[in-house]
């Protein structure tokens, strides 16, 4: 059928790849928003953010149900989180967060990650410090006024209001400890898309385009790792 067809297929499948592995990442976190705080996502508000942002990747309906219900029973796993810090390539400083059942299988999966990049996997505060952790929310823009948002949600917190352009979504922030306070403030009048916390990087250092890509490259095979939920940088 051609190499147009055979490239168009890879990108597919990839891309399929790509969504089962989110999916599989967004049931850990079920799992642990349901064992933390029961499956009633009415009573459990990290749950509901977790719903919320499997809607944000289309996952379906039944593929969440399904995992509310797994977590709710007693021979479901339970998972631990664990955030391992090194050096990538290049002297990058990397924080990686997973969600895992076995961290001696992790621990092990995530040092040869960096091993192999000629990076090295640290001990626990050997790159945070280099971090500031934030929570994030994403709300649909239906043309809000943003000097008025803004003063409707300092008191909950608000740091920074920015917009994601591609997606037609404002971007609020606010401090890791302001997570419970904003996400209240939220759901009291807008629908939230998606949220998360994150380690946003103190400074950031530039790269050749050749460094950048091999530098990358580690990354994206941490990424690929199921046990992995998310890996932070500094890479400009």
């Amino acid at each position: 059928m051609g190499r147009a067809f055979e490239f168009r297929k890879g990108r597919k499948l990839k891309r399929w790849g790509a969504m089962a592995k989110s999916f599989t990442k967004i049931g850990k976190q079920i799992a642990m928003a349901v064992k933390a705080g029961g499956p009633d996502p009415n009573n459990n508000p990290t749950l509901r953010m977790v719903i919320a942002s499997a809607k944000a990747v289309n996952m379906p309906k039944v593929n969440v149900d399904g995992a509310i219900k797994r977590a709710s029973s007693k021979e479901e796993k339970d998972y631990e989180e664990i955030i391992y810090e090194g050096y990538g390539p290049f002297g990058l400083p990397v924080l990686v967060e997973t969600a895992t059942d076995n961290p001696t299988r992790t621990v092990a999966n995530v040092r040869m990650y960096f091993s192999k990049a000629n990076g090295s996997l640290g001990t626990t505060g050997s790159v945070s410090f280099m971090f500031e952790r934030k929570s994030i929310f994403n709300i649909k823009n239906d043309k809000l006024n943003l000097e008025d948002l803004e003063l409707e949600l300092i008191d909950f917190g608000l740091e920074e209001i920015t917009m994601d352009e591609e997606k037609n979504e404002l971007v609020i922030q606010c401090s890791f400890e302001d997570y419970g306070n904003m996400q209240k403030g939220l759901e009291a009048k807008f629908e939230i898309i998606s949220s998360a916390k994150i380690w946003i990087p103190a400074t950031h250092k530039e790269l050749s385009d050749e460094q950048a890509e091999e530098f990358l490259a580690m990354i994206e095979r941490m990424e690929e790792d199921e046990d992995i939920q998310a890996v932070y940088h500094n890479l400009a």
